[in-house]
């Protein structure tokens, strides 16, 4: 059973910065893709960022230029600095993970980020 955690979730003002970590129990090089995801209450868990297996970085439109995706492999973790934050951003952030086999998918139990004006 593959274990995901996500920490460095807290609260912010505006303009600041956190960087989230997802610690996996498994070597992140046997997973496809690795993803943060951010929910609101009132809106769909979104996309904000991912990093392929190659190390090949995706940003969600809102997330380019300010958020940084990366990984340390020796640690089985993958990093979401984010910086210049603002109210939107917002969220329980989510770590989901995909293996390259269908339904090898896994996720976190989530990290609270709460960013005020």
């Amino acid at each position: 059973q593959v274990q995901l955690v996500e920490s460095g979730g807290g609260d912010v003002l505006a303009g600041g910065s956190l960087r989230l970590s997802c610690a996996s129990s498994r070597n992140i090089f046997t997973f496809n893709t690795i993803n943060w995801y951010q929910q609101t209450p009132t809106k769909q868990r979104k996309l904000v960022a991912g990093i392929s297996n190659l190390g090949i970085t995706n940003y969600a439109d809102s997330a380019k230029g300010r958020f940084t995706v990366s990984r340390d492999t020796s640690k089985k973790t993958v990093y979401l600095q984010m910086d210049s934050l603002t109210p939107d951003d917002t969220g329980v952030y989510y770590c989901n993970a995909n293996g390259f086999n269908d339904g090898d998918t896994h996720w976190g139990p989530g990290t609270q980020v709460t960013v005020s004006s």
